[in-house]
């Protein structure tokens, strides 16, 4: 889920003001209140459940491929996973290609090196990090899209998701799936409990965070063992604080990361990771829950759950439905809180790119594109779609449909996940740069000009200095 890269290509993707990134705060906001009552289940189930309509008939001409075989690679696991296998057997149905889903490993693009150099690479990488598509690129791995899958971009992308998979002026990425990364949700029956109310900025959030800790619950749940979690932790906070100027910045390493806008960044999240029972089971706790124990730990326990909060993206909801809670009635979900001037808005996404320059390959590129296959994976749940060409109404619930509304209407304004951005070295690898950094800061966050040198020193080594 870790998903940009408009530092090392010399591009320039559409950048949001302040002004903007204030609008679709707001709509953001107006959208996510309004999701109260009786919605389906979150998303963690696949088959019928869950309303909307079906996928269009057929809004793409695609090729006869009968006889042909497909490998598609990419580290989605589980549901989401399952998920999109039920995406690629419809490509079979409408090709007759056949099509073999690949597992692969954090960090891809080492993955695919492997392969690669074993001589068999998949035909289609899903590729979570804008920085890897680059890398991509620079090995000479990755294949332009072709013009049938450049056209369905171009009819059904807003132009800021068709550059950040551009290298080079080159189209090389369709964005598949998208996230929408500034998020918390929260165990309504905690809220209630506690008397706490959804807070707008981040003082309000430590006086919520107080008063589900005085009602007998940890605040938050922090899945720790992901260094990525952590990751998009800072980001919000220091794109709300810093503002999208120095975002940019940071993201490129125009500014160092010893910078007194980092500073100020960690300092704040200190207030939480610091805050002694403000994060369920500690820090020792946190770094050895991953990602999906930290939501599922949120919602199961009755009236005492192990947290009252859970952040991270509209993904969540995938884990969810496999507890008992209901999204929009037990399950609810408030945008992540202005620290700042405004209240953030990160994006991340997965594109995915041509290994093996075919005419298959280059028909299931143009599939990914449709709105057809983003329609059929939006309708099970936990998936939010980039293309604004896929009606909102096969979300299953009300709470993704706004999200996805509210994704669309923004358009170009939008800030990318910052560590995707990066070299991979530095900002996708377990147990390396950001992640790592970001781990030992949640140990100790006392340690704040520590973490700083660190990521400098990681930074600057992986970004050539």
């Amino acid at each position: 889920m870790r998903t940009s890269s408009t530092i090392r290509t010399g591009r320039t993707v559409k950048r949001t003001t302040r002004a903007a990134a204030t609008l679709a705060v707001a709509a953001l906001t107006l959208s996510l209140t309004a999701c109260g009552g009786d919605d389906d289940n979150g998303g963690g189930d696949s088959g019928d459940k869950g309303g909307g309509t079906e996928a269009p008939a057929s809004s793409v001409t695609l090729p006869k491929l009968d006889g042909e075989s497909l490998e598609v690679a990419a580290v989605w696991t589980g549901t989401e996973q399952k998920n999109f296998k039920q995406v690629l057997t419809e490509f079979e149905k409408r090709t007759g290609a056949k099509v073999t889903f690949v597992p692969a490993q954090d960090p891809i693009i080492n993955f695919l090196g492997s392969k690669i150099a074993g001589g068999s690479p998949p035909d289609v990488a899903m590729l979570p990090q804008p920085g890897a598509i680059k890398q991509a690129v620079d090995k000479g791995w990755a294949k332009p899209l072709g013009a049938e899958a450049t056209k369905e971009l171009g009819e059904n992308y807003s132009q800021g998701w068709q550059d950040i998979g551009k290298v080079g002026g080159k189209q090389y990425g369709v964005y598949y799936k998208a996230a929408n990364k500034s998020l918390i949700w929260y165990n309504a029956q905690v809220f209630e409990n506690a008397g706490a109310a959804e807070p707008k900025t981040w003082d309000e959030l430590l006086d919520t965070a107080q008063m589900v800790y005085d009602s007998g619950v940890a605040p938050f749940s922090v899945g720790g063992a992901d260094g990525w979690t952590l990751t998009d932790w800072f980001e919000n906070v220091y794109l709300s604080q810093a503002g999208p100027e120095k975002y940019d910045q940071l993201a490129q390493h125009q500014i160092k990361w010893t910078d007194p806008s980092v500073k100020e960044a960690l300092t704040t999240l200190a207030e939480i990771w610091g805050k002694k029972d403000f994060v369920a089971g500690g820090a020792s706790g946190a770094l050895q829950t991953e990602f999906p124990a930290s939501v599922t730990q949120t919602f199961t326990g009755g009236d005492q759950p192990k947290a009252g909060m859970v952040y991270e993206g509209d993904f969540v909801q995938v884990n969810i439905g496999e507890t008992k809670a209901k999204v929009g009635t037990d399950a609810k979900v408030f945008p992540f809180p202005a620290v700042g001037d405004t209240a953030p808005v990160v994006s991340g996404g997965d594109a995915a790119v041509v290994f093996k320059d075919s005419k298959a390959a280059q028909a299931l590129a143009t599939w990914l594109a449709s709105p057809d296959a983003a329609a059929i994976q939006a309708k099970l749940g936990g998936f939010l779609s980039p293309n604004k060409s896929v009606d909102a109404s096969v979300y299953p619930n009300e709470v993704q449909k706004k999200i996805a509304d509210a994704l669309i209407a923004a358009g170009d304004d939008f800030r990318f996940d910052m560590s995707d951005q990066a070299p991979q070295a530095f900002g996708g690898t377990p147990g390396k740069g950001e992640w790592k950094t970001l781990q030992d800061f949640l140990k100790n966050p006392k340690d704040v000009a520590g973490a700083q040198a660190k990521l400098e020193a990681d930074a600057a080594a992986a970004y050539g200095g």
